[in-house]
Formats: structure tokens, C-alpha cells, sequence
């Protein structure tokens, strides 16, 4: 299991430059990639994305990739921008009047006249120490999607377990739903001085119709199994989350049937326990690849 949170980076050396990847990703129903390279490595973009897509199931994942110049590399400079900014320069000072003259320093800071060192890549030899990057960044970025997986695993595991305690309640005191009402229906015919014995087909026919209108065994066995493949999924390496969800959904139809059918209080106050439950799952696997 692993978080949709993570950070990787990855660095690799290109004929004296340094190539730089980094790797950032939040939460996300779906797989989104927004991807930064320098323009003379764009076309190197489609490769880039798959090596992720295979790595990646959900999240929104910020990438981005430098790649910085050469050390020592010395900057060029353009005549044409250089001559045409210092003949800007001296018409401003001749209209304003200014005295002095129009200095090397200023028309340096002219734009476009240092030009940065301009070198033909070879884009397939680029993408080689690219890819060892990003590989680099991406295995950072996985340990630290599943350390934090580890951590959401044991807390999903701990309310999981908390709610199959509840579920296993609520079994028991479902035996005595239908003996509750016998008792509560007996009581309010007494108090009415209805002269109705309790074996009469009436009453009997009251009490068949209440145990079957009551009667949560179905929804309890489905309920035990969705939490046991909920509890099965915690250890396993492939994406989850998505399982995950699904089954809690099932998980909280089953609970509210439950509750609606049951009719016996005790089991209320239970249902609502183990739905707040369910909802804090529901919560952290929103976090979940």
C-alpha cells in the first residue's frame, strides 16, 4: 500500500552539465501528470510521461527536469542587439540632454545581448543520463509513497479491526431483536386491556412478520466479508485505493440497512459508532494510490 503523497529527486552529468529531476505528487482521484522541460529536450516529453505512467496510478504529479549549463561555460554576446541598444542610449540621452556617455556596462544589461552559450544537443544521448534520473527520482519518490503507506495501513488496520469488534456485537444482539419486540408488543396490548393471549394467530403472525422484516443475516455476512477483503488489501503492493473505495461504499450500504431493518436501539447506537468509523476510513483512503 502507498500514499498518493511523495517527493523523489534525481541527478545525472551530461558532457558537464547537470541534469535535474524532481518529483512532487498530492492527492488525486485520478493519474495527472504536469510535466516542466527545457524546450530543447520537449520532444523528449512522451518518454518522459510513460516512464512515470508505469510507476504512478493516481495523484496529481508535478515533474520537473533541468538541465543547467556546462561549468565554466561563458555566455555569448550579440553584436547586432548590442549595437542597435546603444544607439537607443545615446538618442535617449541627446532628448533628455544628459551629459556623459553610454558606458559598456549599460549596454550590456541591454536585452538579448548576452546570449546564453548555445550548444546542439544530442537529444538520444541526453535522454540516456535523463532517464537515469529520473529513474533516481522516481525510487526516492515510491520508498517515500510507501513508508507513508505504512503508516495509513496500521491506522486503516486498527479501525478496521475496531469495527469488526462492533459488527460481531451487533450479531449478538441481533438474536434478541425479535424477543424485544415480543416483549414490547405483549406490554403495549396489556396496557391498552386488549384481552389478546400470546399464542394467538394474531400475535403470532405479528411476530413471524417482524423477524422477517428484522432480519439483518444477510447484511451481517456481507458486512464480515467486505471487512475482511477491506483488512486483505493492506499488505499488497499494487495500487488499492480505488478497491478500496469501492468496498467502503458497499461497507456503509450494508451498515444502513442494518440500521433501518434491525429496529432495536442497542444496535442504533452501535450502527452509529460504526459509522463514524467508516467515515474516517473513508477519509485516510482518499490518501491511498
Amino acid at each position: 500500500m502507498r500514499s498518493m503523497t511523495g517527493y523523489g529527486r534525481g541527478t545525472a552529468r551530461f558532457e558537464g552539465r547537470q541534469i535535474a529531476v524532481e518529483l512532487s505528487s498530492v492527492n488525486r482521484k485520478q493519474a495527472e501528470i504536469s510535466l516542466s522541460l527545457p524546450r530543447e529536450l520537449a520532444e523528449l516529453e512522451p518518454r518522459v510521461r510513460d516512464e512515470i505512467n508505469a510507476h504512478i496510478s493516481r495523484g496529481r504529479l508535478t515533474v520537473a527536469v533541468a538541465l543547467h549549463a556546462r561549468s565554466g561555460g561563458q555566455p555569448g554576446i550579440n553584436l547586432t542587439a548590442a549595437r542597435a541598444y546603444r544607439g537607443q542610449l545615446e538618442e535617449l540621452r541627446k532628448s533628455l540632454k544628459l551629459g556623459g556617455d553610454v558606458t559598456l556596462e549599460q549596454v550590456l544589461r541591454g536585452p538579448g545581448v548576452l546570449e546564453a552559450e548555445k550548444v546542439e544537443l544530442d537529444v538520444e544521448a541526453v535522454w540516456r543520463e535523463l532517464h537515469k534520473a529520473l529513474q533516481t527520482a522516481l525510487k526516492h519518490f515510491v520508498q517515500m509513497r510507501e513508508r507513508e503507506g505504512k503508516a495509513l495501513a496500521a491506522d486503516l488496520r486498527t479501525r478496521t479491526l475496531s469495527i469488526q469488534k462492533n459488527v460481531r456485537e451487533i450479531e449478538r444482539l441481533s438474536s434478541q431483536v425479535v424477543a424485544h419486540h415480543r416483549a414490547a408488543l405483549l406490554d403495549r396490548i396489556a396496557k391498552a386491556g386488549l384481552e389478546i393471549a400470546p399464542s394467538d394467530e394474531r400475535m403470532l403472525k405479528e411476530i413471524v412478520f417482524f423477524a422477517d422484516r428484522s432480519d439483518i443475516s444477510e447484511e451481517l455476512t456481507r458486512l464480515r466479508s467486505h471487512l475482511d477483503q477491506f483488512l486483505g488489501h493492506f499488505q499488497r503492493k499494487e495500487p488499492v485505493g480505488r478497491t478500496l473505495d469501492f468496498l467502503l461504499q458497499e461497507l456503509f450500504r450494508e451498515i444502513n440497512t442494518i440500521g433501518n431493518k434491525a429496529n432495536f436501539l442497542a444496535i442504533s447506537q452501535i450502527v452509529v459508532v460504526v459509522k463514524t468509523e467508516l467515515e474516517k476510513l473513508r477519509e485516510q483512503v482518499q490518501n491511498i494510490e
